[in-house]
């Protein structure tokens, strides 16, 4: 499974031939406290133990970069969805190394 760090994450966009999804797998809460949205990606908010019963929901021909916390929900997720036929990234360290990264307005929590 490919990682990538937040830091890496718009330049691994801009190498996409379709918008990326930011498919962020953590709960609504903690989507409320520490969140981000950025330009080169399309967010989508799934929590992890809802992607199978969605699955339809997420396009298979569109590149997929996996979010949680620290990454390790993500990495699951990113693992399950490549099983199934996508072309997915985990993002290494989560939306906690985001803060640290990219936007340190972004809450640590």
């Amino acid at each position: 499974m490919q990682q990538i760090t937040p830091a890496q994450l718009k330049d691994w966009a801009a190498q996409q031939s379709q918008r990326p999804v930011l498919l962020d797998v953590r709960e609504s809460w903690e989507c409320e406290t520490a969140s981000t949205k950025p330009e080169h990606l399309d967010l989508v908010h799934m929590p992890m133990q809802s992607i199978p019963g969605r699955l339809a929901e997420l396009d298979a021909s569109r590149p997929i970069a996996c979010l949680c916390h620290h990454g390790a929900r993500s990495q699951q997720v990113a693992h399950f969805l490549a099983q199934q036929g996508y072309d997915v990234v985990n993002v290494a360290g989560g939306i906690h190394a985001w803060s640290l990264q990219v936007d340190p307005t972004v809450p640590v929590y």
